[in-house]
């Protein structure tokens, strides 16, 4: 989203009537302030997969005939307590120690605990994660991220709440970037093979916020559900809703490929 966002932006306020920009915020810091949004989006999407990975991947091991209490396979330890089937909280740690070299290429440290009051199918169930000096590349993360299963949807599909509480991430130089989150995500591809992310669709609807680390505010809404699909890394409907600096009227619109800025339509392509 990041290659999209951030040049439409830079558009916006070159195309604005300069003395409206003069009496918003300066560009360059509203410019910054939606890159910083797609990092530390990219950092809590890649947080939350992760800990569903996690808890999935406890769950086969739980069912398995070898109940292993740690795992470890060319990643992080991952240890489940209490280690079977049926007891439930589960505490999940998942424990990169001074940094693992993942799969994706992404280097990862510290340690994730997640705590689930059930498997991550079933309806009702609550898997909590929080970081203790937990780092995504060079960025330390910080706060509470929370999923519910809210059970199925009228087309069958399941629902997951999804909120982040006192996001927080640090970058290497210790600017500091706020971040919270109030979604629903739809799993509507993908359910039937768990332990296999990338044939996996969703659509997701709600809110996202934050704050710069020049102090800049910015929120973006779901009109439309956006429909993601994650092989190739895509959103491919859906219309959002962007809100940096006090300007309201920017529009991003998946269906049509189309912007809108102040009124006024622009393609676009990602």
């Amino acid at each position: 989203m990041k290659k999209l966002i951030v040049p439409i932006l830079a558009f916006l306020f070159v195309s604005c009537d300069e003395e409206s920009v003069k009496n918003t915020i300066d560009t360059a810091s509203a410019i910054d302030a939606l890159t910083e949004y797609s990092t530390v989006n990219k950092v809590f999407q890649d947080v939350g997969n992760n800990s569903v990975d996690a808890v999935l991947n406890s769950e086969s091991t739980a069912s398995s005939t070898s109940k292993l209490s740690e795992t470890k396979i060319d990643g992080p330890v991952i240890t489940v307590e209490p280690m079977d089937f049926t007891t439930f909280p589960k505490t999940i740690t998942v424990d990169y120690g001074t940094g693992v070299l993942c799969k994706d290429g992404i280097t990862r440290k510290g340690v994730v605990t997640i705590v689930s009051t059930n498997w991550y199918g079933v309806e009702g169930s609550v898997h909590t994660s929080t970081f203790a000096n937990y780092y995504h590349e060079d960025f330390k993360v910080e706060g509470t991220h929370v999923v519910e299963n809210l059970g199925e949807n009228t087309d069958g599909n399941l629902e997951y709440s999804v909120t982040i509480a006192n996001g927080k991430i640090t970058t290497s130089t210790g600017a500091t970037i706020d971040y919270t989150e109030d979604s629903t995500r739809t799993w509507v591809a993908g359910s039937d093979t768990p332990l296999n992310i990338w044939d996996d669709e969703y659509t997701l609807d709600g809110m996202q916020s934050g704050t710069s680390s020049k102090g800049v505010d910015y929120t973006l809404t779901v009109e439309e559900s956006l429909h993601f699909v994650l092989l190739p890394r895509s959103i491919e409907a859906g219309i959002l809703d962007i809100d940096v600096v006090g300007i309201e009227d920017i529009k991003l619109n998946y269906n049509t490929k189309m912007v809108t800025i102040l009124g006024k339509n622009y393609p676009f392509g990602y």
